[in-house]
């Protein structure tokens, strides 16, 4: 997949998981029956499977992180899987702050998602032979909700009908799995009628605009829906580059503006370089891309 389609796979999740395109990094769940108890973030990292856990260890290692002091002393309950978390409002509000103020847990989340989910759930489509960036999505989301190695032994092989139909069948198993789990389980059933609706609209290579689940998602919708309080991500040179619709955007509006630049959507040391020299061309004085430089480039607040 290239790094629009990435982009568009992840919205697609971010949309079953909090409705937003985005993703809602603050997003706190705890639906009753669900033995993953609390759930943190914008892939909803489950406290019962461990996974907040490493989640907020990563978070804690990164010398920046602004709530790693505070975050570090329910490590040890976190760990765990004390579920009597699912009530501590104390802990709750600190989750919330840590998304909604600190950019460090922002960007943490998108790397751990991306390299616990997204990573694997491409090599998995890999080894099948499926290369439809919708069926890498579906796979996708069978990474984050959960029974992928259970859900993959009872699609089969793919046949000699090709991997369109393997996914196809997928689909259909999976619904029909998660029609006999337990509540809340059998609710989301809407996630593999979201992907059947995909394939009825030939939306193989998740070209835009889509609609998921009665939210439309397009290019415009990529970039101009922001996170939590209105905080969009100022772009800056880090380890590893950032990557996204939104970078897409920066360099397609920097072309626009006889800058030497074929849009990636990988913020690179050569894009941070024409950045500066556009911001010095127009006495802008900021780190990054934030919100002078996107006025600048005619990026709608």
């Amino acid at each position: 997949m290239n790094e629009l389609q990435q982009t568009t796979a992840r919205a697609i999740v971010n949309v079953f998981e909090t409705g937003r395109i985005l993703g809602k990094y603050a997003a706190i769940g705890v639906l009753k029956g669900d033995s993953g108890h609390l759930s943190y973030g914008r892939s909803q990292a489950a406290l019962g499977s461990g996974v907040l856990f490493d989640l907020l260890d990563a978070y804690c290692q990164k010398p920046a992180a602004t709530c790693a002091n505070a975050l570090r002393v329910y490590l040890p309950r976190v760990k765990n899987r004390d579920v009597t978390l699912d009530g501590d409002q104390d802990f709750r509000s600190l989750l919330v702050r840590a998304a909604t103020e600190d950019p460090v847990m922002r960007l943490t989340q998108d790397q751990f998602f991306d390299s616990h989910y997204l990573a694997p759930a491409c090599r998995a489509a890999d080894v099948l032979g499926i290369v439809d960036p919708l069926g890498i999505t579906v796979i996708y989301d069978s990474f984050i909700q959960g029974g992928w190695g259970l859900m993959k032994q009872k699609a089969g092989a793919v046949t000699t009908r090709g991997a369109r139909d393997w996914v196809q069948r997928y689909i259909d198993a999976r619904r029909t799995w998660l029609g006999t789990l337990k509540a809340p389980l059998p609710t989301t059933v809407y996630r593999m009628d979201a992907f059947t609706s995909l394939i009825k609209a030939d939306k193989w290579n998740l070209e835009l605009p889509m609609a998921v689940h009665n939210v439309n998602i397009s290019l415009a919708s990529l970039t101009a829906e922001v996170p939590d309080q209105g905080a969009r991500r100022t772009l800056t040179l880090t380890t590893p580059y950032l990557r996204g619709a939104d970078v897409t955007l920066v360099q397609q509006k920097l072309q626009e503006r006889q800058r030497p630049i074929t849009p990636d959507g990988v913020y690179g040391a050569f894009t941070a370089k024409l950045v500066e020299r556009w911001q010095s061309d127009n006495q802008i004085h900021e780190t990054g891309v934030g919100p002078a430089t996107r006025r600048s480039l005619g990026i709608a607040a």
